[in-house]
């Protein structure tokens, strides 16, 4: 135990998590893109999937790093929570893009824009953090930012909670109910995505409270 303080840490740990916290805001910048301007779909489609491919090199060479690091800035476990969240945002907002291709959506919801928002805002949040979370003098500052993912999150339940209220209303047929079966299901992996951002927060936040 006393060895381990004269031993160097990896310093890139930090550097690869403010890297895949980059790379989600990036994809939900491009959800957002896609819903708002809902024109070149399977492009758009595509880009959010290679954003995903993106997330998913960063996530192993995490992976890697932490097999051959002795050393580490915080509890493997904590690093393995870490990593896995931050790939299930990204899974999230790809899954979601994928299924309005996939289901052939003509024309999606408004409202699953403004979801988009909400987590582009706590993707922003992510990406504005991550780099401080070695920073012990910054741990204020770090609280701050997870409180108001939190708070955005709240704002998404709202948003989705109304939506799925309103999906089945004045539905009466077949194809209508299959529409609305669908456009939940869309609203449900964006919902996910911004409940994943809050779990990345609270390992954030875990990992401040056991090293300050």
């Amino acid at each position: 135990m006393v060895l381990s303080k004269f031993m160097p840490k990896n310093p890139q740990f930090s550097a690869k998590f403010a890297e895949a916290a980059r790379n989600a805001h990036v994809t939900a910048q491009a959800l957002v893109e896609l819903l708002e301007n809902y024109t070149d779909v399977e492009a758009k489609v595509g880009r959010i999937r290679d954003l995903e491919h993106e997330g998913d090199r960063i996530g192993r060479e995490v992976t890697n790093m932490l097999a051959e690091s002795f050393i580490v800035p915080f509890d493997r476990e904590d690093i393995i929570s870490l990593n896995h969240e931050l790939d299930d945002l990204v899974d999230s907002l790809e899954d979601a893009a994928r299924k309005l291709s996939l289901y052939g959506v003509e024309r999606p919801l408004p409202q699953m824009a403004q979801l988009a928002r909400v987590v582009e805002g706590q993707c922003a949040l992510l990406a504005q953090g991550m780099p401080l979370i070695e920073s012990k003098d910054r741990v204020r500052e770090l609280a701050a930012l997870a409180q108001q993912i939190r708070q955005l999150e709240d704002e998404g339940d709202l948003i989705s909670d109304q939506m799925q209220r309103e999906l089945y209303v004045g539905v009466h047929d077949v194809a209508g109910m299959i529409r609305a079966m669908r456009g939940g299901e869309i609203v449900e992996l964006i919902e996910e995505a911004s409940d994943q951002a809050q779990r990345v927060a609270k390992t954030v936040e875990s990992i401040l409270l056991k090293n300050a």
